[in-house]
């Protein structure tokens, strides 16, 4: 299976979980209104994306995250999602709108800085993408709802900002892996 599939799976895979685990708070330290599990899950989608975006640039980059949103919010509706809730609801839509802005910001601003020094591009990239997902996803899921979304959106954007840091560690291991296919002129997916 080539890299281009996996990424795409592992996509999609990233996106169910996290908007799965985003409907429950961290029960521990008193963490429950500051942080839900979704938060340490979502994370990885910019180091998915980056990788894309290194091994076949913006257009391929994006062709992964079009897979993993088309599949991430159809196994969403179809695993997590209630309809007969309309947070629920919400986050499925919350989460389709900020991962379809977010990736794509994400998408834009490392292919601008791709050429810089090799942490520059995923970090700024991730945290600029962090940000947009985090304020567009819980507005969108979780405003006027009760939900102290305000905290837990500061929680999610902390650890979201600490994991893009982590990342760093495997896009460096993985990046030795992909650069031969980054320093081709490459077109398509093979």
């Amino acid at each position: 299976m080539s890299l281009f599939y996996k990424l795409s799976i592992l996509m999609s895979i990233v996106v169910v979980a996290s908007n799965y685990l985003v409907q429950f708070p961290i029960q521990f330290f008193g963490l429950q209104e500051v942080l839900t599990y979704g938060a340490f899950s979502y994370p990885i989608t910019f180091l998915v994306t980056d990788l894309s975006n290194r091994a076949y640039g913006k257009i391929v980059a994006r062709k992964i995250v079009y897979i993993g949103f088309f599949l991430g919010v159809l196994l969403t509706l179809f695993i997590s999602t209630n309809f007969s809730d309309i947070i629920s609801i919400r986050i499925a839509i919350g989460s389709g709108v900020a991962f379809f802005v977010a990736q794509n910001l994400d998408i834009k601003i490392f292919d601008i800085l791709r050429k810089r020094t090799w942490y520059i591009a995923p970090l700024i990239s991730s945290i600029g993408g962090s940000i947009v997902d985090t304020i567009l996803f819980f507005s969108i899921a979780f405003y006027a709802t009760g939900v102290s979304w305000v905290s837990l959106a500061l929680g999610d954007l902390t650890v979201k900002l600490f994991i893009a840091l982590l990342m760093l560690i495997p896009f460096r291991i993985l990046l030795t892996n992909i650069r031969d296919v980054s320093d081709k002129k490459f077109s398509g997916v093979r």
